[in-house]
């Protein structure tokens, strides 16, 4: 299919009388797109721990659009505790960095209208960030609920654009997820090497404290989507080809591979 830009349309769908529910509204995902949309005076409420039907009902009355922003291991659970509260015709959407089988579970428990979207970025944006959502329909979701989707998150000055399931796994195993795993195995490489520390340099201690988050607060939160993208260990397979390319000294051949992100880098990035 590729990705497809989706154009903001002159609709109702995005209008401030559609309510949205935030489910998951404390954790910080939940808690960064319901301020915003308070920001942006949305219609927008918010529903967390303990999901018991007393806060539930009301936060879900009405609502077009129910977003869950919670961990995957909870994920099930939820939807289980929130569809029941939900109005028929409203579209059940998750934010999660996997695609494919949050889909499936969400398909699974609700028999109306489902659409995945994945924020490619934190919940604690920079000023200047492109703000990238990557929206998958499920298979009754049509034009009309794409648009009640996209136009929530244009709403919040994001750049909404469509894929499949399998194209975003695909593409985040690569992208999010070997960011992980490469990052993770090269600092594994080197702990206990005490001998090697008079040895850091600038540019170690930059990457050093790059990564510190990632594998000390966000280790779990990382190892769960590596875990449940399912093409994950291809992306490690494909990897390790280049890893033997360099233990056989093909070091000219990987250098003129990584530059083709340099080469016209000005025409690809303003695409991206």
């Amino acid at each position: 299919m590729g990705v497809s830009e989706i154009s903001p349309k002159k609709s109702r769908l995005g209008g401030k009388q559609n309510k949205t529910v935030i489910v998951g509204a404390r954790g910080r995902m939940g808690r960064m797109l319901l301020g915003r949309a308070a920001e942006r005076g949305l219609n927008a409420s918010g529903a967390d721990i303990p999901l018991v039907p007393q806060t539930l009902a009301p936060a879900c009355a009405g609502a077009r659009l129910a977003i869950v922003c919670v961990p995957a291991a909870v994920f099930k659970t939820t939807l289980t505790a929130v569809c029941p509260h939900l109005p028929q015709d409203a579209v059940l959407c998750d934010i999660t960095s996997v695609k494919e089988q949050p889909l499936r579970q969400m398909e699974a428990v609700w028999p109306g209208y489902v659409v995945g979207t994945h924020p490619l970025f934190g919940p604690s944006p920079m000023p200047g960030d492109k703000l990238s959502v990557a929206l998958v329909p499920g298979v009754k979701a049509g034009p009309r609920e794409k648009t009640l989707v996209g136009d929530f998150f244009r709403a919040l000055g994001c750049r909404v654009f469509e894929t499949t399931a399998g194209e975003h796994d695909s593409a985040m195993a690569r992208i999010q997820g070997m960011n992980f795993i490469t990052t993770l195995a090269y600092f594994a490489l080197l702990a206990d090497r005490k001998d090697i520390l008079p040895f850091l340099t600038p540019s170690f201690r930059r990457r050093l404290d790059a990564a510190r988050k990632m594998l000390t607060e966000d280790a779990e939160l990382f190892t769960g989507i590596f875990n449940a993208n399912p093409h994950s260990l291809e992306a490690v397979r494909q990897y390790r080809h280049m890893l033997n390319l360099a233990a056989g000294g093909e070091i000219e051949l990987l250098c003129g591979r990584a530059q083709w992100w340099w080469k016209d880098a000005a025409k690809r990035h303003s695409s991206s």
